[in-house]
């Protein structure tokens, strides 16, 4: 698999007039705002909040107001557009049986990626984007690796590149924490699903 320092590589060939189209799969405000401003020079960028995994709905709603918060109040070289996916816990739900007591990180976190991951494709190829991503790679709790390779993988499906990353390096995440105080962001304190507010709630008793 091709390693992720190639996205350095990559942006020093960028034809910064003619940049090229992202469609960023985002999870979250805070999550998205250190990449938003380090790819925004670079990519035409839409945000996709695509994230059937997050309950409660309550939740879904606050981080997603969050996220089109965040964008509004950045200033950035190359505008930054939203769209939103369907909201389908559902669809989470069914990967998640017989997984639901798993810690966060194996089999069903997997799987959360891959569906989300898949969804970015399949909207990068009907859209027409040149590449897609995430900003999952950003958290110290989630493995860059597998999700760089279901990256690879849905490359080859879709005929959509893929960008590969791990923004937690060179302090991307302290600095998506820093942003997110910046623009007053809400930080929520658990990944999204209800397993991780589970695990979260049993941790902090």
């Amino acid at each position: 698999m091709k390693k992720t320092n190639q996205l350095d590589d990559l942006l020093k060939n960028i034809d910064l007039k003619n940049p090229p189209t992202l469609l960023l799969h985002s999870c979250c405000g805070p999550c998205s705002s250190y990449v938003l401003t380090y790819l925004s020079d670079y990519f035409k960028i839409t945000v996709f909040y695509y994230n059937p995994n997050i309950s409660p709905i309550e939740e879904y709603e606050e981080r997603k107001k969050e996220q089109q918060k965040l964008i509004e109040k950045l200033n950035t070289k190359n505008k930054i557009s939203y769209i939103e996916g369907t909201y389908d816990n559902d669809s989470f739900e069914k990967l998640s049986v017989g997984l639901e007591k798993e810690k966060e990180g194996n089999r069903r976190c997997s799987r959360c990626f891959y569906l989300r991951l898949n969804e970015t494709a399949v909207n990068a190829k009907n859209l027409n984007f040149e590449y897609f991503t995430t900003t999952l790679t950003i958290s110290p709790y989630k493995d860059s690796y597998k999700l760089n390779k279901i990256g690879q993988i849905l490359e080859k499906k879709y005929g959509v590149k893929y960008l590969y990353s791990d923004f937690k390096k060179n302090d991307g995440y302290k600095k998506s924490i820093e942003l997110s105080k910046k623009y007053n962001l809400y930080r929520q304190n658990y990944c999204g699903c209800i397993y991780s507010k589970m695990e979260r709630e049993d941790y902090e008793k």
